[in-house]
C-alpha cells in the first residue's frame, strides 16, 4: 500500500468521524433547545404544576450534559488544527462572556440600564462571539 493511499483513506476516515460527530452534536443540541422551550413554553402554556416543571428541568439539564458530552467528543475527534481553532474560539468566548457579562450585570446593579440584565442576552452574545470566532480562526489558520 503506498502511502499517498494510506493517508488518503486516514484522511478520509477522519472526515467521516469528525462528520459523524458533528451530526451528533447538532443533534443534542437541537435537543437541549427543545427542551428548554419545553420548560419555558410549558409551563407556561400546557401546564401548572410545579412537579412537571421540575422534571422537565431535570431532563433539560440531562440533555444538556449530553450536549456537553457531544461537544467534547467533537472537539476530540478533530484533528490538531481543528482542535487549536475550537480551543481559541473557546477561550476568547469564555473570557469575553465573563468579562462582558460582569459588566451587564453592573450596568443593571448601577441602574445605569433602565431594563432588568437578563441571560438571554448573555447566551446570544457567547453564541455569536464563538460562531464569529470559529470563522476568524479558521481563516487565520488555513
Amino acid at each position: 500500500m503506498s502511502s499517498k493511499l494510506y493517508i488518503n483513506q486516514k484522511s478520509n476516515s477522519m472526515n467521516s468521524k469528525l462528520i459523524t460527530s458533528r451530526n451528533r452534536l447538532a443533534k443534542w443540541s437541537m435537543a437541549w433547545v427543545a427542551t428548554t422551550a419545553l420548560v419555558t413554553f410549558g409551563s407556561q402554556f400546557l401546564w401548572e404544576s410545579q412537579i412537571i416543571t421540575g422534571l422537565a428541568i431535570i431532563l433539560s439539564l440531562a440533555v444538556g450534559v449530553g450536549m456537553v458530552m457531544a461537544n467534547r467528543k467533537f472537539v476530540n475527534d478533530g484533528d490538531e488544527l481543528q482542535r487549536k481553532i475550537q480551543l481559541e474560539s473557546m477561550a476568547l468566548t469564555l473570557g469575553l462572556a465573563v468579562v462582558g457579562g460582569i459588566a451587564y450585570s453592573q450596568l443593571d446593579t448601577t441602574n445605569l440600564i433602565k431594563q432588568d440584565a437578563e441571560i438571554s442576552f448573555l447566551v446570544l452574545f457567547m453564541g455569536i462571539t464563538y460562531i464569529l470566532c470559529v470563522f476568524f480562526n479558521a481563516r487565520k489558520y488555513s
